[in-house]
């Protein structure tokens, strides 16, 4: 005879939440600031444009560096744009760019890693060279260069991004899916009979997920100071659009006034960054050796 279920339409939001909760207590008081700091600017990042008081290119300040006010909360910029404005649009460029550079960048590393584990033999080599010859490029002199050759534009930055730092990512990968290879549960499925791909997807990389997401959030730190370094020599994001580094070049004549306009996207970048590294050095660390079921 058949059991029969009823689902609980109040019971998965529920669960979530209690998953939610359960995670919020695990986390230590650094690691909570670096979460409100994250989500912060994720939802700065997602809905900045919408919140935006006035346009971002729009001239709507009587004068130059104007302090904070009730109608400019963040003051002017060198040419009297509304400074709130440009760092809601400027967060979207930081963000997306660090992101989806950082994720091409540590996926790719991961994939490539795992397939040369496996494979190992002559392969495994020839990757892993590869990888030594561009993890020995300075990444900034890398970066200049590709932008001095082919131009600034957002494709490019992105894949530069995702090149300079595929290497590290790869290199911690191979380091996780060559000790996980020699486990004994990953022998006995081999035992079994299994592919290589079940043995990658079901039984190594289930194992590598929390140091990968770690390493993916120390790339997105990275790729976010690479492109504001970058934005800052006047080589990132190109006029009208603009990332916080940009904001930061383009304001400098505001640290004398110690003007809004150069503090606001400078702590931005700074919290960013920080809320970041919190949240990472507060997760937990998953342990090698359990199977992937």
């Amino acid at each position: 005879m058949r059991k029969s279920y009823s689902l609980d339409a109040e019971a998965l939001p529920q669960d979530g939440l209690a998953v939610a909760e359960r995670a919020w207590k695990s986390l230590s008081i650094s690691g909570r600031v670096g979460l409100v700091l994250v989500i912060f600017w994720l939802f700065i990042a997602v809905f900045g444009a919408f919140l935006s008081p006035y346009s971002p290119s729009a001239f709507v300040a009587d004068d130059v560096f104007l302090p904070m006010s009730a109608t400019h909360w963040l003051g002017s910029d060198y040419l009297g744009r509304d400074t709130l404005s440009r760092v809601l649009s400027g967060t979207r460029y930081t963000v997306g760019l660090a992101f989806f550079g950082a994720l091409l960048a540590s996926a790719t590393g991961t994939f490539l890693a795992l397939y040369a584990a496996v494979s190992q033999g002559v392969l495994d080599e020839v990757i892993s060279r590869l990888m030594d010859t561009l993890i020995s490029i300075p990444s900034k002199i890398f970066a200049l260069v590709l932008v001095a050759v082919f131009g600034a534009s957002l494709p490019l930055l992105l894949l530069t991004a995702a090149i300079i730092y595929l290497p590290g990512s790869y290199r911690i990968a191979r380091a996780l899916a060559v000790n996980l290879n020699s486990m004994d549960y990953v022998e006995v499925a081999r035992v079994r009979g299994e592919r290589k791909l079940y043995i990658v997807f079901h039984e190594i990389l289930p194992n590598m997920l929390n140091p990968m997401m770690a390493d993916f959030g120390l790339r997105f730190v990275f790729v976010v100071l690479l492109l504001s370094g970058m934005s800052f020599l006047g080589l990132g994001v190109q006029p009208p659009a603009a990332d916080l580094g940009s904001l930061v070049r383009e304001n400098m004549s505001g640290l004398q006034d110690i003007a809004p306009a150069i503090l606001a996207p400078a702590i931005a970048i700074a919290t960013l960054t920080i809320g970041v590294n919190l949240l990472i050095d507060a997760l937990p660390q998953s342990g090698n050796g359990k199977g992937g079921h």
